[in-house]
């Protein structure tokens, strides 16, 4: 067994943080060892993300460092992910690249070294499954603060939004054994983790059926009740929800169940129900609303997020107007926000004119920011006098004297730590507040 240092460089969303963690437990089975850097790595490996233009970019620009890093020592350089599926062959073109591997290929590393070193010819394989989970694979945890981490539910993803490379890159859904689900997270509370995020393309559409008696099967709904009965005082969280799936049952299971978190991510994308036919999404403006009053109803505290894009395919100042509007009515807590960047191989840029003018996109965007920046500091001024249970996960950047952790509805809290550490439960009374942070003290 080899003796040898591996490092991993990872872009793009917390899917794509797990799936390193069990590419290093895959490649440690081989005697690699994870290390702080590239100047100390016999495998440099760099996990992509195809979602935004940036993140590739980005890619590119460390693919040139680490071809500088090659010409000094004897380094292999591997490229893992989405883009390893999108761009295979532009990426075994680079000098500095010997292996390209996509998101369902990862048990195959260890062979594709091994042909590397035998063969002295670049190595490539990125074909997609149909039932590849990793379920049986322990993750090496790569988190800093041994609180909460996450479990990969599912994989791939079938519901092909115009605007979303996801599907093409990661293949179709699968779910993952609730078994061997519930197992991890049982490990992961031994080890002292308090808290667990549930990770799934669209966790709403996790189905699992028994292989060995079809008619035995699991939904979102039980499994993160199964999970939630871990440990009373493991919280579950889960991300991310699609406004077509959430069933009811989700809610009463959120309801029922103190320790599942009373946070849901719904992306919206847009408040036109124009634009989100364009986008195929599935739902119209009115049925999310539906969805929004559902959730308020059944977990009257519920904090509720989402995604927004900004200058789609066509968008009009109409169709702009109605997501300012519909942000207006859900005031959701807060909100990841982006101008719509084409990516190649999507239904929209195969079919669809990117025509909205960048300088109207960036003005859109600022307008949805601003909206957004104003409502969530009018969300968190509404939790001042409040207490609320929060799970400690760290210093805080600003005042080594002070600890952060978040509320159940994913706030984040920050107070003067007397004594207490992470991974401890303490309630914190709100005191004053930003449009991005709770701030307060310990009752």
């Amino acid at each position: 067994m080899v003796n040898k240092r591996v490092f991993i460089e990872t872009y793009g969303c917390q899917m794509n943080v797990y799936d390193s963690e069990v590419v290093l437990s895959i490649l440690g089975k081989e005697g690699f060892t994870p290390c702080g850097g590239i100047e100390e790595a016999d495998l440099i490996l760099v996990n992509t993300c195809s979602i935004r233009e940036n993140a590739e970019q980005r890619v590119w620009g460390r693919l040139d460092r680490f071809l500088q890093e090659k010409k000094k020592r004897k380094v292999t350089v591997g490229v893992l992910g989405c883009m390893a599926e999108r761009i295979r062959q532009e990426l075994l073109s680079h000098p500095a690249v010997d292996i390209v591997a996509g998101p369902d290929t990862y048990r195959r590393l260890p062979e594709l070294l091994r042909r590397l070193g035998a063969e002295g010819q670049k190595q490539i394989d990125t074909a997609l499954s149909l039932k590849e989970t990793y379920a049986d694979i322990e993750p090496v945890r790569t988190d800093k603060n041994g609180v909460t981490s996450f479990i990969s539910i599912m994989r791939g993803c079938n519901n092909m939004c115009t605007y979303c490379i996801v599907p093409y890159v990661r293949g179709g859904e699968r779910s993952r054994d609730p078994r061997s689900i519930v197992k991890e997270a049982e490990k992961m509370y031994a080890d002292g983790y308090r808290e667990v995020n549930l990770l799934g393309q669209n966790v709403d559409s996790y189905l699992w059926k028994n292989p060995e008696n079809p008619t035995e099967s699991v939904n979102f709904a039980q499994l993160i009740e199964l999970v939630a009965l871990v440990a009373p005082d493991l919280r579950v969280r889960f991300s991310t929800s699609h406004p077509k799936d959430m069933s009811n049952g989700v809610l009463y299971s959120m309801a029922m169940y103190p320790n599942i978190c009373t946070h849901i991510h719904l992306p919206v994308q847009s408040g036109s129900d124009r634009m989100l036919e364009k986008m195929n999404r599935k739902y119209t403006t009115a049925a999310y609303l539906e969805r929004i009053a559902k959730i308020h109803e059944v977990v009257p505290e519920a904090a509720v997020t989402t995604d927004i894009i900004a200058g789609f395919c066509s968008e009009t100042e109409e169709d702009h107007q109605a997501t300012l509007e519909l942000m207006r009515q859900v005031r959701f807590d807060s909100a990841f926000m982006f101008q719509y960047s084409q990516r190649p191989g999507t239904k929209a840029a195969r079919h669809f004119a990117d025509d909205v003018p960048p300088e109207v996109k960036t003005r859109r965007l600022n307008e949805i920011i601003e909206l957004q920046s104003a409502i969530s500091l009018e969300r968190n001024h509404e939790c001042i006098g409040q207490t609320y249970e929060v799970l400690i996960e760290g210093t805080s950047k600003r005042d080594s004297g002070s600890l952060f952790g978040r509320t159940s509805s994913n706030k984040v809290c920050v107070f003067p730590a007397l004594g207490h550490r992470p991974g401890e439960y303490v309630n914190i009374k709100v005191e004053s507040c930003t449009s991005a942070t709770l701030l307060g003290n310990i009752v």
